[in-house]
C-alpha cells in the first residue's frame, strides 16, 4: 500500500501544466502534451529507498530536467531548484549542479509504461545516485531560487544531499 500525507492528486492531462519560474529570464509553462512532444530519453538507473529496499534496473522515460531549466534561462545568482508537487504537500530541492547531469529527468514513464498515479503521474523527479525520497512525485512546478530550500523529507530529518551511501547516517 502506498501512503501519502495529503492524498493522491487528481491528474487531468488537458489542464495539467508544468511551470518553470523564479529567478529566470524566460519563465516557461508546458502542458502534458508539450512534455510528451519534447525529445524523450530513457535512463536505466539503480533506485534505492533510504530504508534499504532496492529496484536494481528501473527504466525511466521522460525529459532531461536541465533542458527545461536551461530554456527558462536562470539569472545570475540562481543556485538551486525547488520542486512543488500537485498534492500541495511535498516539495523537494536540488542545487543547480545536482540538476545538470544528463541522467537527471522529469520522468513520465517507467519500464515502458506511463507512470501510474502511485508512481507519480504525471511527472516524477529522477535523480540517479540519490535516495528515493529525492524522486518527488506529481511535480507541477520548478522554481529557480537563490538558495537551496529543504523539502518535505529534509524538514523531517533527512539529509538535503541524499547521495546513496554518503548521507542519512550511512
Amino acid at each position: 500500500t502506498i501512503y501519502t500525507i495529503a492524498g493522491f492528486p487528481t491528474f487531468d492531462p488537458r489542464s495539467y501544466r508544468l511551470t518553470i519560474d523564479g529567478l529566470v529570464d524566460a519563465p516557461r509553462e508546458y502542458s502534458y502534451a508539450d512534455l510528451l512532444a519534447l525529445p524523450s530519453v530513457t535512463e536505466t538507473r539503480y533506485y534505492q529507498c533510504v530504508t534499504g529496499w532496492v529496484v536494481p534496473k528501473p527504466r525511466w522515460n521522460g525529459v532531461r530536467l536541465w533542458d527545461l531549466v536551461a530554456a527558462a534561462r536562470p539569472k545570475a545568482g540562481a543556485t538551486a531548484l525547488r520542486f512543488f508537487c500537485m498534492d500541495d504537500a511535498y516539495t523537494e530541492s536540488l542545487t543547480l549542479a545536482q540538476a545538470q547531469p544528463r541522467d537527471v529527468l522529469l520522468a513520465y514513464g517507467l519500464n515502458g509504461k506511463k507512470l501510474s498515479r502511485d508512481q507519480g503521474l504525471p511527472l516524477r523527479l529522477v535523480v540517479p545516485g540519490m535516495y528515493g525520497y529525492k524522486f518527488a512525485k506529481w511535480v507541477n512546478r520548478v522554481e529557480v531560487v537563490d538558495q537551496e530550500v529543504p523539502g518535505y523529507w529534509e524538514q523531517n530529518g533527512y539529509d538535503v544531499d541524499a547521495y546513496i551511501g554518503r548521507s542519512n547516517g550511512l
